[in-house]
């Protein structure tokens, strides 16, 4: 275990948890991220909406390391992705030591 990147981890989710005033975890943070990049007032989302919150948060996470780029955004102003290639097959705990990776990278850390 690399303790300096699990020190970054926790660090980066104290620092959201004070921020948000609620203890957040990496889905809580993946779901921020899908609201930051579309970019609409903060509001209510109902549940189909924080489905597509978490795939954006998940596209815009792994488009740094070539797994989705850009489409355009639809009327309503969503942005869409296009795979560019398939994730590679991963463990869980690979799997999420990539998305902590990507986020520590999104949030400068």
């Amino acid at each position: 275990m690399d303790l300096a990147f699990e020190k970054r981890w926790r660090d980066l989710l104290k620092d959201l948890s004070a921020r948000f005033e609620t203890p957040l975890d990496m889905n809580s943070v993946v779901f921020l991220v899908g609201v930051q990049e579309l970019g609409q007032e903060a509001r209510a989302f109902k549940k189909d909406e924080k489905m597509d919150l978490m795939h954006i948060g998940t596209c815009v996470l792994l488009k740094p390391l070539g797994y989705y780029r850009d489409r355009g955004r639809d009327a309503d102003g969503w942005p869409h992705f296009d795979r560019v290639k398939e994730l590679p097959p991963l463990s869980p705990k690979e799997q999420e030591h990539m998305m902590k990776a990507a986020i520590l990278e999104y949030f400068g850390r």
